[in-house]
């Protein structure tokens, strides 16, 4: 017999289901945008709203469910990790916003090389899918590959600053436009910032399966 508990669990599940498409979406649209110079601030402010108003709907129903059904084990843990799950999600909406603001400031950059950006964009988009179907699989083990991919988008980051510094240092002349560094760093470092929450969802994950916490590693820049 299905407990009334379960179909409020499960009406969590699909609430963080549609929040993470829309994860995906928030995402696709900020490279767009930054490739294609058609700032979609009007839409990324909608998505980012969408993603504050499901996040309100999983905090309600998940303190609706503890206050009525009293869950233990692993369904308590479950609920908590979905209250952490959403406001990751949607901090994904208001990293993308922020992103298009200052893209939308920033004017033409057409004649920017965008390479580094769109390797990042990627890598990231497949982190965002990828922690949610840990969640949905309960699979502990996908914290290896996404700590693996949140390297890659650190090690794009670093080097991009790194080639920057050495150009100057070197008073090379190869970013003579100055809004092809600003909106490159600027994307990069929010999509840089939405590997790491991604990483915290299967920190979450972890938590559920063992009930024991699992701090975000300590990393050594190299």
């Amino acid at each position: 017999m299905t407990r009334l508990l379960d179909l409020g669990i499960e009406r969590t599940r699909d609430i963080i289901s549609e929040m993470s498409k829309i994860s995906v979406i928030c995402v696709s649209t900020v490279l767009e945008s930054y490739t294609k110079g058609d700032v979609k601030k009007r839409e990324m402010f909608e998505w980012a709203e969408k993603l504050r108003t499901l996040q309100e709907e999983v905090s309600d129903l998940a303190f609706e469910l503890i206050a009525r059904y009293q869950p233990v084990a692993t369904d308590l843990r479950y609920i908590r990790s979905c209250l952490e799950v959403s406001y990751v999600l949607a901090r994904f909406g208001g990293y993308g916003y922020e992103i298009v603001e200052v893209l939308d400031m920033m004017g033409s950059i057409s004649e920017c090389d965008k390479t580094v950006v769109t390797e990042a964009a990627k890598v990231t988009s497949e982190m965002i899918s990828l922690s949610v179907s840990a969640l949905d699989f309960k699979d502990k083990q996908a914290s290896d590959k996404l700590y693996e991919m949140d390297d890659a988008v650190d090690h794009i980051y670093r080097e991009y600053l790194r080639e920057i510094v050495t150009a100057k240092k070197e008073s090379q002349n190869i970013y003579a436009d100055p809004r092809c560094v600003i909106s490159a760093l600027h994307v990069l470092r929010y999509l840089e910032r939405i590997a790491d929450h991604a990483c915290y969802i299967a920190d979450s994950v972890s938590y559920i399966v063992t009930g024991k916490t699992n701090p975000r590693r300590v990393q050594t820049n190299p």
